[in-house]
């Protein structure tokens, strides 16, 4: 038998922005999502820990991730 002891989950996003729009308010509605996506994983709870963030030229947003899988214990992957 085996179980999970700790478990995390590493990922790339990337926030598009919309291109029929202009850039400002683009922008705007990418920063807004990043906001959004933030505080649903801080409202569920989930462990995590950003380990970058960048704007692009065009307004979107590429984060780095570490996460919390699923309900396991995350352990030392996010000290």
């Amino acid at each position: 038998m085996r179980r999970i002891k700790e478990a995390c989950i590493t990922q790339t996003l990337h926030f598009l922005s919309k291109e029929d729009t202009g850039h400002d308010y683009a922008a705007k509605l990418v920063s807004e999502e990043v906001k959004k996506y933030k505080e649903k994983l801080d409202k569920n709870k989930t462990q995590y820990k950003i380990l970058s963030e960048k704007t692009q030229t065009d307004g979107s947003v590429i984060i780095e991730i570490m996460k919390q899988y699923n309900i396991s214990p995350v352990g030392h992957y996010l000290d």
